[in-house]
């Protein structure tokens, strides 16, 4: 099962959100770079990065700060926030980034995600993130008509081979993971799904870990990492166990 860090980027600086809130932000670090280079040097195999700024203007918006982190670390990036045309994710394949993710567009165009997997194959990744098990786009301020588990089901047949899937109402909660939602995207999807949103303690990974025959396939850690109620090494040796 593997782990990622998130570096969620705002401004050219390291933030969390509280449940994607704009208003409820927290400053981690002014240097995304050294913020990856600090997990990376904590044995990070792979990092998860929002362009937050992008999720609401609906194209990539912090780019310049994506390049600092990839000259920054040797380990592969992954990148989401405002990815949503075939030529924004050229572009940021071109950049070094290792996968692209997905989230509004795979609601409003899904041949434009069947284009992008026959084209880029597991480079592509689509984020489902839900309230209440509903589907919620445009950098989470809407939420549609969509169950989750039926986008991801509509995902696989577009070719899509990995989920990121976030439960809104916990994420930077730190109030536990939601692993019965996740296991039912797995099983409902027959995808990989990588578990975000409300990860808070080893008990967590333990729990995804259990699931992980069924399809869980990984966590990404946020909060719980920078408010210190993780600790990476750990997380890390118990996922890999």
């Amino acid at each position: 099962m593997k782990l990622f860090p998130a570096i969620d980027i705002r401004g050219g600086k390291c933030v969390r959100l509280l449940k994607g809130d704009f208003d409820q932000e927290t400053v981690f670090s002014d240097s995304p770079a050294e913020m990856a280079a600090q997990w990376e040097s904590q044995g990070a195999e792979f990092l998860h990065l929002v362009d937050l700024d992008g999720a609401r203007a609906g194209k990539p918006q912090n780019l310049a700060t994506v390049k600092a982190i990839l000259e920054k670390v040797k380990i592969p990036v992954e990148l989401g926030g405002g990815i949503r045309t075939l030529e924004h994710i050229e572009k940021v394949l071109d950049l070094g980034v290792r996968r692209v993710i997905l989230g509004s567009v795979a609601v409003h165009d899904p041949a434009l995600v069947k284009a992008a997997c026959e084209k880029y194959g597991d480079r592509v990744v689509v984020g489902i993130d839900a309230k209440d098990g509903m589907v919620a786009v445009e950098g989470w301020a809407e939420t549609s008509n969509l169950e989750a588990p039926v986008l991801g089901k509509m995902m696989a047949d577009a070719g899509v081979k990995t989920i990121i899937y976030t439960d809104i109402s916990r994420d930077g909660t730190l109030s536990g993971v939601n692993v019965e939602a996740t296991v039912e995207m797995a099983r409902r999807s027959g995808l990989e799904v990588v578990a975000s949103g409300g990860v808070k303690s080893i008990e967590d990974i333990r729990a995804l870990k259990a699931y992980e025959k069924e399809g869980i396939a990984g966590a990404i850690l946020g909060k719980s990492l920078y408010m210190h109620t993780l600790d990476l090494k750990e997380a890390l040796a118990v996922a890999g166990a």
